[in-house]
């Protein structure tokens, strides 16, 4: 909203939940089921025809097929709602990239019906065992052994059959299992341009994501690996948008890189989540967001240069479950050399659930400075100082 602003743009948002100001602004707020796109785009086309729209831009996961629909009935240039929903679906975007041939892990998929005692003995160890359909690695879990499967799989099952999950509809019954890729992790940021992928940024993740659990912890850029295994993971990641259909707009991709090369993990028809599009500027200032709004509406774009200095992002992980009373050190974390911004997106008083159950984070640590290395010796030095109290409510119920 605040790129659009900027460059003069009107928008109308669209969610999946009434807004209270609705009524008051029904030329810039719409409400549409998210979970039936084709119905949403009738909606859409209906209110187009007195307020033209030029461009769609999905913001996250659960936007990206229904912005493709609506984007398609509008014959405005967009993914395809298959190649949006390939990405969407872990197992479909599976199945797609073993038959183009791109570096993926082996999978197999079963429903949350299955008894996992039985299961257990036909999955190879180790295994991330995951959900097809959620995003922010929730219920990712790792196994090593039947037992540990068997553990992973009802924490899964008692996540997908939760009130809230089981709302977005049949795929929430499904549960993927693929073989464990060791390795480095890394993010690629990339921008689809005619089918022709422009690599934004790739961000190393300094700490090792082995297990049981998925949080990622921080983002660095640029990369620190050699120039010829960026080529490989920017390459391996072009494949994967084509093996999926996907030719327009933003894409995230995590991969892994190990001696083999490396191989994709997902790949979403989105921009990064959360508040990390913040480490990223291009040219004199421009945000990730300005640069997708003027893609998508065919305006100029200046450069996708990214600016020189490195920077990163920490994403505050939730220690422990509990409710919010307290954060502390904030102002002591803010001196820490190289720390720009430190936000708190958890409220006071907010119940905190961790990984693998939840999927939110306690806030944002960002940095820039001379080098990646120095970038994560701050973030890591801003989270040592920060504390947060958390109670736990079933000490309060004694």
């Amino acid at each position: 909203m605040e790129a659009a602003s900027g460059l003069g743009v009107e928008v109308v948002a669209a969610s999946e939940r009434p807004n209270v100001l609705q009524e008051a602004f029904p030329d810039t707020l719409l409400t549409l089921d998210f979970q039936k796109p084709d119905l949403a785009a009738q909606e859409v086309v209906e209110f187009a025809r007195s307020r033209p729209l030029d461009a769609v831009v999905p913001v996250d996961d659960l936007t990206t097929v229904v912005g493709a629909a609506i984007a398609h009935a509008l014959r405005l240039p967009s993914n395809s709602v298959e190649s949006a929903s390939a990405a969407r679906n872990k197992h479909v975007m599976r199945t797609l990239l073993g038959r183009a041939g791109v570096p993926e892990p082996r999978f197999q998929l079963f429903s949350v019906d299955d008894d996992p005692t039985k299961v257990a003995g036909q999955v190879p160890y180790p295994c991330v065992v995951k959900p097809t359909v959620l995003s922010a690695s929730r219920g990712v879990i790792r196994a090593d052994d039947p037992a540990g499967f068997v553990a992973a799989f009802r924490r899964l099952e008692a996540i997908l059959r939760s009130p809230e999950v089981s709302a977005l509809g049949g795929e929430t019954r499904q549960v993927l299992v693929e073989s464990f890729i060791p390795g480095e992790e890394v993010a690629l940021e990339g921008l689809l341009v005619n089918g022709e992928l422009r690599v934004l940024a790739l961000f190393d993740k300094p700490d090792p994501l082995d297990g049981p659990f998925f949080e990622e912890t921080i983002y660095v850029t640029p990369s620190r690996l050699p120039g010829e295994t960026q080529a490989g993971i920017a390459d391996c990641t072009a494949r994967a948008a084509h093996a999926l259909g996907l030719r327009h707009g933003p894409v995230h991709a995590e991969l892994r890189v190990n001696e083999n090369g490396p191989w994709i993990i997902e790949i979403a028809a989105r921009s990064i989540g959360g508040l990390c599009s913040r480490t990223l500027r291009f040219g004199t200032g421009m945000s990730l967001e300005e640069l997708i709004l003027r893609h998508a509406l065919g305006m100029e774009i200046p450069t996708l240069e990214r600016e020189r200095r490195p920077a990163g992002v920490m994403m505050i992980p939730i220690p422990r479950a509990g409710v919010l009373e307290e954060v502390r050190g904030r102002d002591d974390a803010l001196q820490v050399p190289g720390i720009e911004e430190i936000a708190i997106t958890a409220h006071l008083g907010q119940e905190l659930v961790p990984l693998p159950e939840g999927w939110q984070y306690l806030g944002f640590i960002f940095a820039r400075a001379g080098s990646p290395e120095d970038v994560e010796t701050a973030l890591r030095e801003a989270h040592r100082r920060l504390e947060f109290v958390i109670r736990d409510p079933r000490a309060s119920a004694r």
